[in-house]
């Protein structure tokens, strides 16, 4: 799927047209050939239009590292609030300027002292963390931190595993889904609630996934074409339909929801809320409305509601995480939904997630060369 915000070469905020082929040029003072790359550079904090294409250094691996030459990268919601300054606490501030971007799939075309010379070539990707650099044409890593992408898994889908993906595999040991649930799922179409979806058809749950505006809908109806549990059934549902709860007790017919998976928060997320049954269990995944789902103690108790934030807090393993999120990946399970977008278009894929006009995991795919 092709991002509805690419926009051909123009780059907003610089008077790149295209990408420049990337050689060994020569300085005009007789300086050695420096290779360079595309990239997008960050230096300043604001809004999506300090993301501008240059050229710069091909980076070099160092002891223990590989470079990628990335085929996809992935842009997440947090990488909007790393560009505003408004990242968490608990990340670093970064030093500008930089290259954003932690997510990257790709070949390795470089390896670094203290690294197998049989990596060259691998098909790769890697959570590269707060490091960044994901937003260009090559990329470094850990050598420890690559898994290896099978032939028949494509790039975006790999990086939408390596970082939604792990995500999901997290929420997926919370909310403990059966055959016999019926999961509400909010923001379905986005690259976290698409995964979460999609494991739940894979055990035989009915899942109710809701989405926002027409626009979206192909995404959601297509979560289900791959399952195989005969006992699974997907129900797609517009949340900017005001009667949508209305339209919930029609499909279910008389059934109700036992697992929320709220991403969105806000009104949605408490209309949500207030369709479950008594004995649910409310797993809390996002708020992309930018309002968390309101929860009281009267909730709670009234309805005997199990609630869960299995976000933000350590994990012992993330690595565990990305196995399980690519093997979802590579057997079939999870077939992650990508929203892809030209690397030159970084600002427009920032925008597209800031105003939830994403369908699917956003990715950046750079021009080849």
């Amino acid at each position: 799927m092709t991002g509805t915000g690419t926009t051909g070469t123009d780059v907003r905020g610089g008077n790149v047209t295209g990408v420049e082929t990337t050689a060994a040029r020569r300085g005009g003072d007789g300086a050695a050939p420096v290779a360079t790359m595309a990239a997008i550079v960050q230096r300043e904090f604001g809004e999506s239009d300090v993301l501008r294409i240059e050229r710069v250094p091909v980076p070099e691996p160092g002891e223990g590292e590989v470079r990628i030459r990335v085929a996809a990268a992935g842009v997440h919601a947090v990488d909007l609030d790393i560009r505003r300054d408004a990242a968490p606490p608990s990340m670093p501030r970064p030093v500008l300027p930089m290259t954003p971007g932690r997510e990257v799939a790709g070949i390795v075309d470089a390896v670094g002292a203290g690294v197998d010379a049989d990596l060259l070539g691998a098909r790769v990707v890697a959570h590269v963390g707060f490091r960044s650099g994901g937003y260009a044409q090559f990329a470094l890593a850990a050598a420890a931190a690559l898994h290896p992408v099978p032939a028949h898994v494509p790039f975006p889908q790999a990086v939408a595993a390596i970082g939604s993906g792990r995500t999901a595999q997290l929420v997926w040991q919370a909310a403990q889904i059966g055959a016999d649930d019926v999961v509400l799922v909010t923001g379905a179409s986005g690259g976290l609630g698409s995964q979460v979806a999609q494991l739940a058809l894979s055990v035989g749950a009915t899942v109710v996934a809701l989405y926002g505006g027409e626009a979206k809908r192909a995404v959601v109806a297509q979560l289900g074409r791959r399952v195989e549990h005969s006992a699974a059934r997907l129900l797609p549902l517009d949340a900017t339909d005001d009667a949508w709860p209305d339209r919930l007790t029609g499909l279910l017919d008389g059934a109700v929801p036992t697992v929320l998976l709220d991403g969105v928060g806000g009104p949605t997320g408490r209309a949500a809320l207030e369709s479950l049954g008594r004995g649910s269990r409310v797993v809390i995944i996002g708020w992309s409305s930018g309002e968390l789902l309101r929860v009281d103690g009267d909730d709670i108790v009234q309805n005997s509601l199990t609630v869960t934030v299995p976000l933000g807090r350590a994990i012992a393993d993330l690595r565990a995480l990305e196995t399980a999120a690519l093997a979802a990946v590579a057997d079939g399970r999870v077939d992650p939904p990508v929203d892809v977008f030209r690397l030159i278009d970084a600002a427009a894929a920032h925008d597209a997630i800031q105003h939830r006009r994403q369908r699917g995991k956003v990715v950046l795919v750079p021009d080849a060369e």
